[in-house]
């Protein structure tokens, strides 16, 4: 048997050898084991990693996921639905600056490589052997390959995987197309996918528009999209986009006086809450479950536009209007407190800590500030936003609150440090205590002509209550319901000179077998008044014999011409005052056959569908008033109602929106409820109808010294006084068949009787000779003059 040698005269007859030699055969065994491992690695890559590379169909039949999106008329974006936001920009419409901007700081060789930059790779290694913190050397190419087709998990055969479809790539796209597809699908933070989407999203604005320093802020993303992005972490943001410009520059992308102009550029981030063109969060919530309804799931990822009939204009002062109305009414009726209290720590970190988690959880509603207070007496209050921001409240800022400021104040109630409260400020800087709004309210306004809605505020915040009161709130009308009663009577001869009895009715025995002496509730009473005055001072007894003598069943049934559901509404005389159920914009539907001459148009929202390709899926074919297969009210009673709800809003219980808007085309009816549990304003002018609406989502008292002139008529008016603006007044031609008898119109028709009438005496004492009827008064009356008065002057 041959013996084997001991491994140490190896090395004693290699160290023997000259050193050239030795060296030589260090290179040969070197040379060799670099060969076999790159031919393993060829045959791991080949046989292993080839056969698995994905398909790069994902690229070349691009789908990307666009959200819902829906605008205004005047294409003002009011809503956004899907998981990414995104907008995909074609290449040839994305601005060079910007296309610089990303190869300036991404990729610098993009249009040179075949992919791969193998310069880049070897560089990278190296940081790499001497730096924890690794370096990517990713192409554009590669970063398509990775975001499009493999995990982001870092590790060597993901980056071999990389490199072999950037190849694939290469070979079957573009450049262009490459860096379409990067630029459309990569993530920016803010759920913004894609530089087009980033634009909006940051700025406000479209990516066409960017500046230079605005590209190269938006360059900056795709390394930390999350964490360092000017909303999230300004400085970061700012410290990358002054490097990107300074590539830029290197590069010859832009000139050194571009640079310098760039680099001083003061940028306006659009902050989350603003990224909407005006607040109509209703509006695109019921547009949103119209099209789930329709489309189901697919809504959110194929790129559906909606246009809807909404104006910014509209909408922005209706918004405003229903804030500014339900804030007034908050006012008048007291502060209630603090919406929570915490303790404060001594140590100020944990003080900011705890300031900042409370205020996490009472969010910011539009204008009204959340802020803890820090110190608190009678003259001044101090406290800090979520911000960090320090404020202080002192003077008229404070009356609001002063009982809350009172060492008697309870503790509830009582203002101290660690409150939890809200804060408004003015015109001109200055802070005051407010609080969030409990009550609902409702605005809906529309054109008569064809029922396009312009304008919808559902309620006071839709981030605190997503409840729909245009669309969703069934509510008891009160006196608003009064004027189709009154047009029911026009069609069974009455006319706005008939004398009704506003007496009390006793000794009535009610449904229930019980004695009911109905009356008004200020207990004065007018005797035999005018049709007409009965309705503008909204006189609960005129009502109710008007009721009795065309009879309940009939009133029902005429109630379906203005689109009311029959079975939301009693078959009894309480059906006059209101005591049915209808929404907002029902209502609003209701009066547009007033304002139109007697045409039912379906009030609509949604304009135009468009789908991912442009293409448009469906386009409204708004019913247009004239049309005489809608007409539902005979030309001469709509001209007769006009005329009388006109002196409602000049003279009567809405006297304050022809006061204030000063037009003579002004006309509506208020409406409050029993115990002022709802109150409504109806009217319209222009041509525009609009219906306001206040109450508690649970019902109760609004309190007794308020009606629908108080609660909802300011808010009407307010938005009128912006949409009308610049328009002439509208008024309707008398009609043919329609006569004047005592400065009053009346049907032709109907003269001789009316003439008979006037010679017997009041219609309504006669009938109450004969009959007794229960009634149930409300609140809409003498006191609601003086009321507004009191409030308003005049």
């Amino acid at each position: 048997m041959r013996r084997k040698r001991k491994p140490s005269s190896y090395f004693k007859k290699w160290f023997g050898l000259p050193l050239k030699q030795r060296l030589f055969q260090a290179g040969i065994a070197t040379v060799a084991a670099g060969a076999l491992a790159a031919l393993l690695m060829a045959a791991y890559v080949f046989l292993f990693l080839v056969p698995t590379l994905p398909e790069i169909n994902a690229l070349t039949e691009y789908r990307p996921k666009i959200p819902l999106r829906i605008y205004t008329s005047d294409h003002v974006l009011i809503g956004e639905f899907g998981e990414e936001r995104r907008d995909f920009v074609p290449i040839a419409d994305m601005p060079p600056v910007m296309k610089n901007a990303i190869i300036a700081i991404e990729d610098s060789d993009f249009y040179l490589h075949d992919g791969v930059d193998f310069g880049g790779l070897v560089r990278a290694a190296l940081v790499n052997l001497r730096n924890s913190r690794s370096q990517g050397a990713s192409t554009i190419t590669m970063q398509v390959a990775r975001n499009f087709l493999l995990t982001r998990q870092k590790t060597y055969t993901r980056k071999i995987q990389e490199i072999l479809l950037a190849r694939k790539i290469e070979e079957q796209l573009s450049k262009d197309k490459i860096l379409e597809l990067y630029m459309n699908q990569i993530y920016l933070g803010e759920r913004a996918y894609g530089f087009g989407t980033a634009a909006r999203v940051y700025f406000g604005k479209a990516i066409h528009d960017v500046t230079t320093a605005e590209a190269a802020m938006l360059a900056g993303l795709p390394k930390a999209p999350a964490t360092a992005n000017p909303i999230v972490n300004p400085k970061r943001a700012t410290e990358r986009q002054q490097y990107i410009l300074k590539r830029m520059r290197d590069l010859g992308y832009i000139t050194p006086a571009e640079y310098a102009r760039a680099a001083q550029e003061k940028l306006k981030i659009k902050r989350e809450a603003n990224r909407f063109g005006t607040h109509a969060e209703y509006a695109a919530e019921w547009v949103r479950q119209q099209l789930y309804a329709q489309f189901k799931d697919e809504i959110y990822t194929s790129g559906l536009t909606v246009y809807t009939t909404l104006r910014q204009k509209d909408q922005d002062a209706a918004y405003e209007a229903v804030r500014r109305g339900v804030l007034d009414y908050e006012r008048r009726h007291g502060y209630r407190g603090p919406e929570a209290n915490i303790t404060l720590p001594s140590d100020k970190e944990s003080r900011q800590q705890a300031i900042d988690e409370a205020l996490i959880k009472y969010p910011n509603s539009g204008n009204l500030k959340s802020a803890v207070v820090t110190a608190a007496s009678t003259k001044s209050v101090r406290a800090e936003m979520l911000s960090g921001e320090p404020i202080q409240i002192t003077g008229e800022g404070l009356r609001f609150a002063a009982g809350a400021l009172s060492p008697k104040a309870s503790s509830r109630k009582r203002i101290k440090p660690g409150a939890v409260i809200r804060v408004i400020q003015d015109a001109k800087k200055r802070w005051a205590i407010t609080q969030l709004p409990e009550v609902g309210a409702a605005f809906v306004a529309m054109d008569a002509q064809d029922g396009a809605i312009r304008a919808m505020v559902g309620g006071f915040d839709f981030a605190l209550n997503k409840f729909d009161h245009v669309t969703q709130a069934w509510r008891q009308p009160g006196s608003t319901i009064k004027p189709f009663i009154y047009s029911a009577a026009l069609e069974k001869g009455f006319w706005p000179g008939s004398m009704i009895e506003d007496e009390p009715l006793t000794g009535v025995i009610g449904e229930n077998g019980r004695e009911w002496n109905p009356g008004n509730d200020d207990g004065q009473y007018q005797g035999p008044v005018t049709m007409r005055t009965g309705l503008k001072r909204s006189r609960n007894l005129v009502s109710i014999r008007l009721l009795r003598d065309i009879t309940p069943p009939y009133a029902r049934d005429y109630l379906t011409r203005f689109g009311f559901d029959a079975e939301r509404h009693p078959a009894n005389l309480t059906m006059t005052l209101g005591t049915g159920s209808t929404t907002p914009l029902q209502m609003a539907g209701a009066y547009a056959v007033f304002a139109n001459g007697g045409y039912q148009v379906a009030p609509y929202l949604i304009r135009k569908i468009v789908n991912g390709r442009g293409e448009v899926l469906s386009e409204a074919q708004p019913q247009q008033a004239g049309d005489e297969n809608l007409r539902v009210l005979d030309t001469r009673n709509a001209f007769i109602m006009d005329s009388m709800l006109r002196d409602v809003t000049h003279s009567g219980t809405g006297y304050l929106a022809g006061q204030r808007l000063n037009r003579r085309d002004i006309a509506g009816k208020t409406g409050t409820t029993n115990d002022t549990v709802d109150g409504w304003f109806a009217g319209y002018g222009g041509n525009i109808v609009a219906v306001t609406w206040m109450g508690y989502d649970t019902p109760k008292s609004l309190g007794g010294r308020e009606f629908g002139s108080t609660l909802a008529l300011p808010i009407w008016v307010d938005y009128m006084r912006t949409a009308l603006r610049g328009q002439p007044d509208s008024l309707p031609a008398m009609p043919n068949g329609i006569v004047q008898l005592n400065d009053d119109f009346l049907y032709q028709e109907y003269v001789a009787s009316a003439e008979q009438s006037m010679d017997r005496g009041s219609i309504g004492g006669f009938l109450d000779r004969l009959f007794g009827t229960p009634a149930a008064p409300n609140r809409e009356n003498e006191m609601e003059l003086r009321r507004q008065q009191e409030m308003y002057g005049g």
